[in-house]
């Protein structure tokens, strides 16, 4: 009997081989566990644009974008020619210079809340030291998070993220973690309140996605992130916004911008660093400063932020620095563009399924968007849980994004991001793929 990874086995050989290799020398054949699918993941070989090319010489359209980093497309000349410039300067120094001062300043113009900045190595390290600056600063120990949010593999906020969120998320993780780290449910203002008032005498912060990607990038309501500013505020507690994907996507600062609502911190990645290696945390200067080896007094009165060999590392402060610089000089012509582009994917998308009768919904903001495949018509979808619950993640995650791969398209979590790079012969194709797709996932 035909199977559906059948047309994609016979297109990729040769990343067969390699993974059988990777297998060998890496624990399931990867470093980060989103790149494993079965039957296997394809390899790339390089990238262009909004295209990428694999070792068996098959072109796909990317909506993976690095991780949602590449807003400019794959190898953005900007970008390419300030990495070049640097490297005839020096790779890595473990010492301050200009750039990073330079690179720090713009994010400060850039994002609401950035006050201050320190930079690191990872979103997932980003998200750890605000989880300990709050609780530094505060003096409490309770951190509340957004059931089935992802904030990075870090041990203090890896609970609750997969069904059923009561359980332990993983070997390995000292059980005592789950009794400061508690979830609220996304979206939900009566759920959330009830929580953050059970929780008022220890509460550090709240720590959330403001569009959420494991909530098929629905943004939170704005009643929504005024409730947690005013419930944290009126505690003396500490908002934080992960916008390691959001921040300069949604908008050029990010969702704190494009709903004005600030937090006292923000954590950073992707765009960041212009697609090299990077995260930051930003905030209000009297609590950033807590972390300052200038700060007076005994170590344990100080917040330890050590940073890491490769911090504000020259190629990416310039990836960065080229990055950012690029889209301020163009936020008028990119934003809206993007815009554009990623309220027409949805409503294609959508067209497309509905047309031949299979059950999707499409979900997103601004260049983000996913796709979702119900157990039953008519759902409301604007959650993490509500998508964990009332969803088909298996077809979305392997059968969809393999029966795409066939078809010469690149999605992750049914969906990915449009960068400017995409063309509308790109979007065309990508419709024409998923209608072809529809109509085999209906048919079998």
């Amino acid at each position: 009997m035909k199977h559906f990874s059948d047309a994609y086995r016979l297109k990729t050989p040769r990343s067969e081989a390699l993974f059988k290799r990777a297998r060998e020398v890496m624990p399931g054949g990867i470093s980060h566990n989103i790149h494993f699918f079965p039957p296997y993941p394809f390899f790339v070989e390089k990238t262009k644009g909004s295209k990428i090319w694999d070792v068996d010489g098959n072109e796909y359209i990317d909506f993976w974008m690095g991780n949602y980093t590449h807003i400019l497309g794959h190898r953005p000349r900007v970008v390419v020619q300030a990495i070049e410039e640097q490297l005839k300067e020096g790779i890595h120094w473990g010492a301050l210079y200009r750039k990073q001062i330079e690179w720090a300043e713009l994010i400060r113009e850039l994002v609401p809340s950035a006050e201050m900045v320190r930079f690191c190595c990872s979103g997932t390290e980003a998200t750890m030291y605000a989880i300990r600056l709050a609780r530094g600063y505060t003096g409490k120990k309770t951190v509340l998070k957004a059931a089935g949010g992802w904030h990075g593999a870090n041990s203090d906020l890896s609970l609750g993220i997969k069904m059923p969120y009561e359980r332990e998320e993983s070997l390995g993780l000292l059980p005592e973690l789950q009794e400061y780290t508690k979830v609220i449910p996304f979206n939900d203002l009566s759920g959330s309140i009830e929580v953050i008032r059970q929780n008022k005498e220890d509460l550090a912060g709240i720590i959330v996605e403001p569009v959420i990607g494991e909530g098929g990038f629905t943004p939170a309501a704005k009643e929504y992130l005024q409730m947690l500013r005013s419930e944290t505020r009126t505690r003396e507690v500490l908002l934080i916004f992960d916008e390691v994907i959001s921040c300069f996507r949604v908008a050029l600062g990010g969702a704190q911008e494009r709903f004005n609502v600030v937090p006292d911190l923000t954590t950073l990645g992707k765009i960041t660093g212009g697609g090299l290696p990077v995260g930051a945390l930003v905030g209000r200067r009297e609590i950033i400063e807590a972390s300052s080896p200038e700060k007076k007094g005994n170590k344990w009165e100080r917040v330890l932020i050590g940073g890491g060999t490769f911090s504000a590392h020259p190629l990416t402060a310039v990836a960065g620095l080229a990055m950012l610089r690029y889209l301020r000089a163009h936020r008028k012509r990119i934003y809206p563009l993007l815009e554009s582009k990623g309220e027409k994917v949805r409503k294609r998308l959508q067209e497309a399924f509905d047309r031949e009768g299979l059950n999707a919904a499409v979900t997103g903001i601004g260049s983000l968007f996913q796709t979702h495949f119900p157990f039953e018509k008519g759902v409301t979808l604007n959650s993490p849980q509500s998508i964990h619950r009332l969803t088909d993640l298996e077809k979305r995650e392997i059968e969809f994004r393999v029966r795409m791969l066939a078809k010469g398209v690149h999605v992750m979590h049914g969906g990915g991001c449009l960068s400017i790079a995409h063309s509308d012969e790109d979007i065309e194709k990508f419709i024409k793929a998923t209608r072809k797709v529809a109509r085999e996932m209906k048919r079998e």
